[in-house]
């Protein structure tokens, strides 16, 4: 996942596409503080799974700006957000669309065998593991709550 995201910066910055750039460069600018922060706990380097957390927290910090931006009369700060969010998005897994998130979710439910709200969080542990980065977590949240009596 690294190597692809330091090949579209190159990219990137051969076809001097300045916002690409500078997109690419927070991702991995955050990366980087991954790192660091996991050499403390004897770690080497973030594995793909925190990269994919990374990425995930990233789209969701420019989705609730870009409702700010919005919300504020302010689309070209929207549109601007909106732009990471797409260039974030090309390295995270195909998402799962309404349906398939239904199912996933039903399946999750019977896998871990909840009954009641008190279950939810071994729901979501299933989740994680099976579609980390493919599934909108708060949404699947949601459903999982409705779906268990809350």
């Amino acid at each position: 996942m690294r190597n692809s995201i330091a090949e579209a910066l190159k990219t990137a910055q051969k076809s001097k596409d300045k916002h690409r750039v500078s997109t690419l460069r927070l991702i991995n600018a955050a990366i980087g503080d991954r790192d660091i922060a996991l050499r403390g706990k004897g770690k080497d380097k973030a594995d793909n799974e925190e990269v994919l957390d990374i990425l995930t927290k990233m789209i969701k910090q420019r989705m609730e700006s870009s409702k700010i931006y919005r919300e504020g009369g302010r689309p070209e700060l929207e549109a601007q957000e909106l732009e990471e969010i797409e260039i974030i998005r090309e390295f995270l897994p195909r998402q799962l669309d309404e349906q398939e998130s239904q199912v996933a979710i039903k399946a999750a439910i019977e896998e871990t065998g909840a009954a009641s709200l008190r279950d939810m969080g071994k729901v979501m542990g299933a989740l994680k593991g099976k579609y980390r980065g493919q599934l909108d977590m708060g949404k699947a949240g949601a459903v999982i709550k409705e779906a268990l009596g809350g």
